[in-house]
């Protein structure tokens, strides 16, 4: 039995053809339509391409607050047209499958539950890093949502008394946003504050030193709020070599500083790089329909 699965996002909708043991048959990609009407019509020109396939259902990786149960997506995205409206019901009635939704970063986390790093662990949290600081609670091997489906939202974590959160000290774009401030340069993307640092720029190895420090600090409050068995780690900053090394130096730091403390969070980075939202929304779809 095969499934088509969509991750929705603010550029561009990737697609995949996939089995529902998670082998990729086939995936492509196209830009994310303006209209809700124009993504349909998207939705139903490719299920007809798959129609030899005899698909068992539709698949969806999504930006927002997803609510399994009513198949609204709340919150807000760079997809607008997609919140606050019966979107499952839609799809459904559009597509004439079993059609899923589940939220972008918990799809991310079910692919590695399912098939990646984290299939032996039952109890796992996921710091999701790009933008902001995403993530997702897996408690026995199942999505925790939360009471307003808001489980997992780390970069709202506040982490000084300036209230800036994780998201704001955590990544790599903000990293490169203050070194651009102190430079008076107009822009930095993330890949050019790094190879800042890598030149011994002064500004971009503290501030970049600064972001490794903060997200050290999450990770050992999230440890000590929910002592998962392990902490996965993804996004594209993830998949640099030296990420998650300078991570780990930085919760040894604190680890020696706060001697009372004696667990060491175990961190480890995603197995599956851009696929994992597409893999993610398959282990979602069979979860739903188990």
């Amino acid at each position: 039995m095969t499934l088509l699965a969509f991750d929705m996002g603010g550029t561009a909708v990737k697609y995949a053809l996939i089995e529902q043991d998670g082998k990729i048959l086939e995936k492509s990609s196209f830009q994310t339509p303006d209209t809700l009407e124009a993504l349909l019509n998207r939705l139903q020109i490719i299920k007809k391409t798959y129609t030899h396939h005899d698909l068992t259902g539709i698949a969806f990786s999504c930006p927002g607050a997803v609510d399994n149960e009513s198949g609204v997506i709340g919150g807000a995205s760079a997809i607008p047209y997609i919140h606050h409206f019966p979107f499952r019901q839609r799809l459904e009635e559009t597509l004439g499958l079993p059609c899923t939704l589940e939220n972008d970063a918990n799809c991310a986390a079910l692919a590695e539950t399912w098939l990646g790093v984290a299939k032996e662990n039952r109890d796992i949290l996921f710091l999701i890093i790009g933008t902001g600081v995403g993530g997702a609670v897996i408690k026995d091997g199942k999505i925790h949502a939360g009471e307003h489906l808001h489980g997992g939202e780390f970069g709202y974590m506040l982490m000084n008394d300036r209230l800036e959160t994780l998201s704001d000290t955590g990544t790599a774009v903000n990293a490169a946003s203050r070194i651009a401030k102190r430079k008076g340069l107009d822009r930095l993307t993330g890949l050019e504050a790094f190879a800042l640092k890598e030149a011994d720029d002064t500004v971009a190895i503290e501030e970049i030193e600064f972001m490794y420090r903060n997200l050290a600090k999450g990770i050992f409050n999230l440890q000590y709020v929910y002592d998962p068995e392990v902490i996965v780690i993804g996004g594209g900053v993830s998949e640099r070599p030296d990420f998650l090394p300078a991570i780990q130096a930085e919760l040894d730091s604190l680890l020696a500083q706060i001697t009372i403390a004696k667990i060491a969070p175990k961190i480890v980075s995603c197995a599956f790089g851009n696929d994992a939202n597409l893999i993610g929304a398959v282990a979602n779809f069979n979860q739903v329909h188990s």
